[in-house]
């Protein structure tokens, strides 16, 4: 499990870097106290071992907790214990930029004071995680639109990449993926269904495969298709993509795309995180 402690001044960014980093895949929680943060993983880890990525917000809100004047970050330390890999990812901005954006949403700051003494109070409460901090995010000329090139151009620095891909095979009779990146269509090649002996087999089998090999231009089309994958997979990983469906169709999801995506599979396997799913060979 990976975790990323998101703090911050209240107005830069906050709540929307949540919103980026659960689309992306993180679970995300807001406002934990930092005394429930390693009693929060323990039960995660125990109930949800299919969560791999956590983002944490931690703000001035505990302030309204302990009436410290700084952050208490003791419960750091049994994180450390307890061996969770995390980074702190601090969003900072300017007084008056902070200022211009409570003025537009007329919020009352959390410190529950005037702006700019709220403001001024929480800068001297959230020092220690500022110096903690393993980077800090200046938002003050970050543009809404362009957070999300900005906080993963950070956090990616840090955090394990992880790039995933899913081939599966389907059935045009039964509708396209919805939810596929890219299709290939495989209804050039000559159909092993109108062979009588060759029917009631799969694009898993040998004498499917060889039948389809018989086309020279089927090599060369996995030849090609391979090449461009290969040339989007490190460009779709720049743009923060960690997931890669590609399928392959054919009328009835149970020779030509079986086979596509099958050999696609093994070629890609060895290099990448793939995984193979044939979604309409046993309907």
């Amino acid at each position: 499990m990976y975790l990323l402690i998101v703090s911050g001044m209240s107005g830069s960014g906050k709540s929307a870097a949540l919103k980026i980093l659960e689309d992306d895949g993180f679970y995300c929680v807001d406002n934990l106290p930092l005394a429930l943060l390693s009693e929060f993983i323990s039960k995660s880890r125990q109930m949800y071992e299919n969560v791999e990525l956590v983002a944490v917000a931690v703000d001035a809100r505990e302030y309204t907790l302990h009436h410290h004047d700084h952050i208490d970050l003791s419960p750091l330390s049994e994180l450390q214990s307890m061996g969770v890999e995390y980074n702190i990812l601090y969003l900072d901005c300017t007084d008056t930029v902070l200022m211009r954006r409570y003025n537009a949403t007329r919020r009352q700051h959390p410190m529950r004071m005037t702006v700019a003494d709220g403001i001024a109070m929480e800068r001297e409460f959230l020092s220690p995680l500022r110096d903690s901090a393993n980077f800090i995010l200046d938002t003050s000329e970050i543009k809404a639109n362009e957070l999300r090139q900005h906080l993963f151009s950070t956090i990616n620095r840090f955090r394990p990449q992880s790039f995933s891909i899913i081939i599966q095979s389907f059935a045009y009779k039964n509708g396209a993926p919805f939810e596929t990146d890219i299709v290939y269509d495989m209804r050039f090649i000559n159909n092993p269904y109108y062979v009588e002996d060759l029917r009631e087999l799969c694009g898993l089998d040998k004498p499917i495969q060889d039948f389809i090999n018989k086309d020279p231009d089927v090599k060369l089309f996995m030849d090609k298709t391979e090449e461009q994958i290969r040339f989007l997979i490190p460009r779709y990983i720049r743009e923060n993509k960690r997931r890669l469906m590609i399928s392959f169709g054919c009328t009835g999801g149970r020779h030509r795309s079986v086979f596509g995506a099958n050999d696609m599979y093994n070629r890609l396997k060895d290099d990448f995180q793939t995984t193979i799913i044939h979604r309409d060979l046993y309907k």
